[in-house]
């Protein structure tokens, strides 16, 4: 019986086919960076993106409403048609039986309007079922509010912070008292005239509103600048400033955990908010 026998030896495998090259693993660790950096980008690329759309599609809308209703009553929110004043919720500061227009020096300005309760972080008050209600003086006149969060939550906007957690948005309207030059004595004023009051905002979130309002992210100068802060306030803890000087930075960072400056940067953690007014132009 002839047997046929097979070649069975083989020959050994290379230390190339063994194991990967040190230029091998180069490459691959250069893709796996570029992956990371890219996917870094988008996500930089994806939050400009949605604080662009925070601005287009609900500050500057709300901000178009409140207008709409100046032109159609000839009087901003809350005042009266028949004895204007000129500042929002007036109707209810000219029957404490006190007019604008005079030296307003110590004066308590009216309430805020909003839609049910007052945003978080706001310094003015606002009484539900006595103050006019933000969303049933829109459709009285029949404008059409930014679609906000849902029906009847308009005045509401939900995003997600840096780290991933939501975060509410609220407008509110008020007056704000004149600063006399600047004084902390009418530190309820945040500034002179007729403002929108946005809570829920993200330091980062502000900072970013403000350079596409006012060019600069500047937390005591332009239209959009945070609450409390007056005309010729100083960084704390730091000599006064001239009321020309140099602006003030935004407190608080996308690092601190909210209602904190813990500069702690946890992953899980709600980022800090901060509350900012933008004035109008009526």
């Amino acid at each position: 019986m002839n047997h046929v026998f097979k070649n069975s030896s083989r020959r050994p495998r290379s230390a190339r086919q063994q194991g990967f090259t040190l230029v091998e693993l180069a490459v691959v660790l250069a893709v796996i960076g570029l992956i990371i950096g890219a996917v870094a980008i988008g996500k930089d690329v994806q939050r400009n993106a949605e604080y662009t759309k925070v601005k287009n599609k609900f500050i500057d809308q709300w901000e178009q409403a409140y207008n709409q209703y100046y032109q159609r009553t000839g009087v901003v929110l809350g005042d009266s048609q028949t004895a204007p004043q000129n500042m929002v919720n007036g109707e209810r500061f000219l029957a404490a039986g006190t007019r604008s227009g005079r030296d307003m020096t110590g004066v308590t300005p009216p309430n805020a309007i909003c839609r049910a309760a007052a945003g978080q972080g706001m310094t003015r008050g606002f009484t539900n079922g006595t103050d006019p209600d933000l969303r049933a003086l829109m459709t009285r006149v029949g404008i059409r509010m930014p679609p906000g969060r849902a029906e009847g939550l308009e005045d509401r906007y939900v995003y997600l912070d840096t780290n991933g957690n939501p975060q509410e948005i609220q407008v509110c309207f008020q007056w704000n008292v004149p600063l006399a030059n600047g004084s902390a004595a009418n530190a309820v004023g945040d500034g002179a005239g007729n403002v929108m009051v946005i809570t829920g905002l993200t330091p980062d979130l502000a900072r970013a509103l403000d350079q596409m309002i006012d060019g600069k992210p500047d937390a005591r100068e332009g239209r959009f600048r945070m609450q409390g802060i007056l005309n010729n306030q100083a960084a704390a803890g730091g000599p006064a400033a001239p009321v020309n000087g140099p602006g003030l930075e935004w407190t608080a960072t996308n690092r601190d955990l909210i209602g904190t400056t813990n500069d702690r940067s946890f992953d899980e953690d709600q980022v800090a908010i901060v509350t900012a007014i933008y004035r109008m132009n009526q």
